[in-house]
């Protein structure tokens, strides 16, 4: 598994580097104009790359087979930060949201290591809990209480992007793992539900739906940032106006050195990056499945199926996002938006992807019940 594993850095160490290279074309003005130095996001996010590459490296190298210890401790610790980010002083508000707590001088979003720490528990109680996966209470009741749990807590900051993507990898591992269809299902209609009475009953979300809906009538509005992006689309075209040339930056396309620098990519780079960045995640994809199918361990293989789905699905759903085919959800691009937050979380799993690759070929355990990964 060693070439897995080596082509797995390699895309990573890619979509660094045009991480790297879009946060300093994209973050000029909004630094200057916030901070009084055009370099101030890129200093920044060079921080986070330096202590996210060494986070990775030292996961790399940390067998994961000691997660199974850390799995309810780790999911405890980050219910508890969720919690603290409400508390005066401590938690920070920005935008309306609590969802951060500022460590030093750098921030940090609980949510993100909370997604984490949810897919290792779920996985490593699936592995414990294999034979009795069928049960109502220990193969459904007790992992979706955990679940809805930290859902909340995200929910309440409020962040449905994050909530929606660590709700849908959730239910994939629980299905993967044997979990009953009606359960799942039952699950899902229930979670629908609840984000439709909460977005019925909350206006600024209600506006953001009808936005994604009839983005013309509110592209001056609520879809401004969606206009904008599509706007820097056009404009890019096939060949792109030239790297730091483009304009939607300039103010006209709010957060676009986070949720929206893929936006900035298509206008200044055009078609010949934003299809090689798409193939390069669909790469990331198939070599964290690659290794999720070849390891025999049950615990590694429900993992790599998780962090893989973790990672992609966050792509796929910002890709959407900014292409208007998804409402607006602020969710970034991992490893090439500003963040560090998320960038962290990310190497992180990388580092463990790659050490469920190097481990593989031990004991055969017992198959999973439902072996839906060979049938991807």
């Amino acid at each position: 598994m060693w070439k897995t594993s080596s082509a797995l850095l390699l895309v990573v160490a890619v979509l660094l580097m045009v991480g790297g290279v879009m946060v300093a074309s994209t973050s000029t003005v909004k630094g200057l104009e916030d901070h009084g130095d055009t370099d101030y996001f890129l200093k920044r996010q060079l921080v986070w790359i330096v202590l996210s590459v060494v986070a990775g490296i030292a996961a790399c190298f940390f067998d994961y087979h000691y997660l199974r210890h850390l799995a309810f401790p780790l999911l405890a610790v980050s219910c508890l930060l969720l919690v603290l980010v409400f508390v005066p002083h401590v938690g920070v508000r920005v935008g309306g949201s609590y969802r951060w707590l500022r460590l030093g001088g750098l921030g940090f979003q609980p949510s993100e290591l909370a997604k984490f720490s949810l897919v290792v528990a779920i996985c490593w109680w699936f592995t414990r809990e294999r034979r009795k996966v069928r049960e109502l209470a220990r193969g459904f009741l007790y992992p979706a209480a955990a679940i809805v749990c930290v859902l909340v807590l995200i929910l309440a900051e409020p962040d449905y992007g994050t909530t929606v993507l660590t709700a849908a990898v959730s239910l994939l591992i629980m299905f993967v793992a044997g979990v009953r269809i009606h359960y799942l299902v039952l699950l899902a209609v229930a979670g629908a539900l609840f984000i439709t009475v909460l977005v019925a009953h909350n206006p600024n979300r209600m506006e953001r739906l009808m936005a994604f809906l009839e983005p013309e009538k509110y592209a001056q509005t609520t879809a401004y940032q969606l206009k904008g992006a599509l706007d820097a689309f056009v404009l890019g075209g096939r060949r792109g106006v030239g790297l730091g040339q483009g304009v939607q930056k300039q103010s006209y396309l709010p957060e676009s050195h986070t949720d929206f620098i893929y936006a900035v990519v298509g206008e200044e780079l055009g078609l010949r990056a934003t299809v090689p960045v798409l193939l390069l995640y669909l790469a990331f994809f198939a070599l964290g499945m690659r290794i999720a199918m070849k390891t025999t361990d049950v615990f590694g293989r429900f993992l790599a199926f998780g962090l893989t789905l973790m990672i992609t699905l966050q792509a796929i759903i910002n890709f959407g996002v900014v292409t208007g085919l998804f409402p607006t959800k602020g969710l970034s691009l991992p490893f090439i938006s500003f963040g560090g937050s998320c960038l962290l979380v990310s190497m992180i799993a990388v580092g463990v992807l790659v050490n469920i690759a190097h481990h593989t070929g031990g004991l055969i355990e017992e198959p999973v019940i439902r072996d839906t990964l060979h049938d991807l």
